[in-house]
């Protein structure tokens, strides 16, 4: 079910299916909601289902603070808005309880702030082919370039160009249909939006310290042939928080939710299942 909610004047979307233990599924840059479809089956038969499409994305309408923090204050107000129409009577300091935030690529970097500054209101967290590092100076040269290309050509054509980058060999040479459904599905995004995302994700800060420290239980999806967040940096990162759970995406590169669909919703689910709210969150 689509749902509308307004945040300072601009119109959000979010889906919303079944019930029970709340989960947010942020999807990444240059994607809208709809790229965790197919895990939505399975999930929504155990579990609420919260999937955004971020500001400038989809059907929703860009915010003044475009930055991964202001990102995150977005999924706040949704959040917010869900337990207000639930319920009238929960006091204000108890607010929308505890969720799961699960987090594709740029999703991810969004997931990390929020669990920085809102960590009491999660019970679990997860990077689907995701980092906590900063970009590096290179990365951020490659963005620049990125930033010049959609000034010219605008953001379809940048988005046709380095899609197909996101997936595996395996799913080039066998799947090339799932590719071109793919980028068919990238012609709505404004230039603005686009720019917007690549300049945030550019300033973003270093989060490894959040991983060193979190008492919660976060959750690592690497693909083995991922281009944007390379498997040996997952690795490194997999390794950092105290309860970390760790699965490789053998034949997907970055996008192992469309490639590896199967796999993906059945990790998802036993993660999901596994990871119970903390009483003692701060």
């Amino acid at each position: 079910m689509n749902k509308q909610v307004e945040i300072n004047g601009k119109s959000i979307m979010y889906r919303l299916y079944g019930k029970g233990k709340p989960v947010v599924l942020i999807h990444g840059f240059g994607e809208t909601g709809d790229v965790w479809e197919k895990q939505v089956a399975l999930l929504e038969k155990d579990f609420q289902l919260i999937i955004p499409d971020l500001p400038g994305s989809g059907e929703s309408e860009m915010v003044d603070d475009m930055s991964m923090e202001g990102l995150a204050e977005v999924i706040k107000k949704i959040l917010e808005a869900i337990s207000e129409s639930v319920s009238s009577e929960a006091p204000p300091s108890e607010g929308f309880g505890q969720v799961i935030l699960i987090g594709h690529s740029m999703g991810g970097y969004i997931t990390l702030a929020f669990a920085e500054k809102y960590s009491n209101h999660l019970s679990a967290f997860g990077l689907f082919h995701s980092t906590a590092f900063a970009d590096s100076e290179e990365k951020k040269e490659t963005r620049k370039k990125g930033i010049e290309f959609v000034q010219k050509h605008g953001a379809f054509e940048f988005l046709k160009t380095s899609s197909p980058n996101l997936f595996s060999p395996v799913t080039k040479e066998k799947r090339p249909e799932l590719i071109d459904g793919f980028i068919n599905s990238l012609r709505n995004f404004s230039s603005e939006a686009v720019i917007q995302y690549y300049r945030a994700m550019m300033q973003r800060p270093d989060r490894t310290h959040l991983l060193k420290t979190t008492p919660l239980p976060v959750l690592f999806v690497l693909g083995k042939y991922d281009n944007a967040v390379p498997f040996n940096d997952g690795l490194k990162l997999a390794h950092m928080p105290e309860k970390a759970y760790i699965h490789i995406l053998y034949n997907s590169g970055h996008m192992g939710m469309l490639e590896e669909d199967e796999k993906s919703k059945n990790i998802l689910h036993k993660f999901l299942s596994e990871t119970e709210p903390l009483q003692s969150a701060q």
